[in-house]
């Protein structure tokens, strides 16, 4: 006589790191939307029951192909449409219908994979979905989800639950306990050029007349582009970089290190992510400010670098990534690999969406409410507070960027933002998110990236050309 085979259970409950301490780490399948998923045995639920609060369980089924989670992201009520849930019913349903033909691929060179999908709606809340779906869909659901949701795969077999260890939190700490203002730095950061910030931005959206970008899309022939030229300017100052392949199809990360001159392998990471996502059914996707703000930030930082001749003591690496907009993609591939090596990063600070700047409201900072390391998020504060007076500081429930991935593997993490609340920008994954265009705000972009400067200066320690 056959035994029906038990079908899974999926737990969803809220982030908290104490959960490494149970059996549930034997069965986690990561962070995503700010909620911790595990598919555990039912003797482990109940063995963990007093560790769980607002947690959600419920059955999966057996043979499950690809599970993404879906989550719609926190925007303002300025540019949210009406009815978000009935916009996510018209887009499951197209997804679950049975296609008859391929999609051609774009004239950008942006490639739609297309197969009979059998998607199947596992949960869902009014803000966030798990599906299944076959796997080569799974990669490209960022054009077909609507604007305000983003796609975060689970992995096929649980992953390490890896809290941030207490000696990793000390060195921040210590960091901390002895930031002041220093007259040097602040002339430093003073130098980052907003008229060299706009000629780069432009250039990315293709709005500059020599580019030839139409989309940063990770699948597309202007990601590719934009590669080269990222690689090309930061070694151009001073940087050695490499184009890493992460996933096939995808366009590589460029990591771009500079090494330091002291015998440590102690390094310091800033990071943004250079691909982009446009409006439903456009070949054009520029990503002005999400995350072309960000990619361009990160080179002002390193043309101030090659212009002043710094020279860091400890290890500093400039990450542009890919594959965020599908899924934090690269990011997690070269975390999980900094992890397999051991690697000793003291902290990871990630730029996403520096741009945007509503109507009326002051230039701002956006930390995050949830995800990440607090004592790292309280250097950026404080770094802030003393070198970028101009912007307000606060928490955004925006979540989540490229910093979730190094979070996750137990590195000190943070992100910043341009706003300190939910998603104002009403461009957000829209074709029309370009630099030239009311709110862009290249002020704001260079206050923050001040703030990432003055990171990397106090962590890593530095030299001036003729100081001992």
């Amino acid at each position: 006589m056959l035994v029906p085979e038990v079908a899974p259970i999926l737990l969803i409950t809220p982030y908290a790191s104490h959960l490494a301490d149970s059996c549930l780490s034997q069965y986690y399948y990561g962070t995503h939307g700010q909620q911790n998923i595990f598919i555990p045995e039912q003797s482990c639920i109940a063995q963990s029951a007093s560790h769980l609060t607002e947690s959600i369980v419920t059955q999966l089924f057996n043979n499950a192909q690809q599970l993404v989670w879906l989550q719609h992201q926190a925007v303002d009520e300025s540019i949210k449409p009406a009815s978000f849930v009935d916009e996510f019913s018209t887009f499951f349903t197209r997804l679950s219908a049975p296609v008859s033909a391929p999609v051609s691929p774009s004239g950008d060179g942006q490639t739609v994979f297309s197969s009979p999908h059998e998607a199947k709606l596992l949960y869902r809340s009014q803000t966030s979905a798990l599906i299944s779906v076959d796997s080569e869909t799974a990669l490209t659901l960022d054009l077909h989800l609507p604007r305000f949701w983003k796609a975060s795969p689970l992995p096929s077999a649980p992953v390490p639950f890896v809290p941030v260890p207490s000696d990793a939190v000390d060195r921040v700490k210590d960091i901390l306990a002895t930031l002041k203002f220093d007259p040097e730095v602040a002339s430093i950061v003073s130098n980052i050029s907003v008229p060299q910030l706009r000629a780069d931005v432009r250039y990315l959206t293709g709005e500059h007349p020599t580019s030839e970008i139409i989309s940063r899309h990770s699948f597309s022939k202007g990601v590719l582009i934009a590669a080269d030229w990222l690689k090309a300017n930061f070694e151009a100052h001073g940087a050695s970089c490499t184009l890493k392949p992460f996933l096939s199809g995808f366009a590589p990360n460029v990591i771009c290190t500079y090494e330091g001159s002291e015998n440590t392998t102690d390094t310091v990471l800033i990071s943004a992510h250079y691909d982009s996502r446009g409006s439903f059914g456009s070949v054009r996707a520029p990503g002005g400010d999400d995350d072309g703000s960000g990619t361009t930030a990160l080179l002002g930082i390193a043309r101030v670098i090659a212009r002043k001749g710094i020279k860091f003591r400890k290890n500093v690496q400039i990450c542009a990534f890919a594959g965020e907009e599908q899924g934090l993609y690269g990011s997690h591939y070269y975390a999980r690999e900094l992890y397999e090596k051991g690697a000793n990063l003291t902290l990871m600070v990630q730029a996403d969406m520096l741009g945007y700047h509503a109507d009326g409201e002051p230039a701002q900072l956006g930390l995050p409410d949830r995800i990440g390391t607090p004592e790292v998020t309280q250097l950026i504060a404080n770094l802030s507070a003393i070198y970028s007076p101009e912007l307000k500081v606060g928490f955004t429930p925006a979540c989540c960027s490229d910093h979730q991935s190094f979070h996750q593997y137990g590195f000190p993490a943070t992100q910043v933002f341009e706003r300190a609340g939910p998603i104002a920008d009403p461009m957000y994954h829209n074709s029309g998110d370009l630099s030239d265009r009311d709110g862009y705000d290249f002020e704001q972009i260079k206050s923050i990236a001040k703030v990432q400067f003055a990171t990397l200066l106090h962590a890593a320690g530095y030299d001036l050309p003729g100081l001992d």
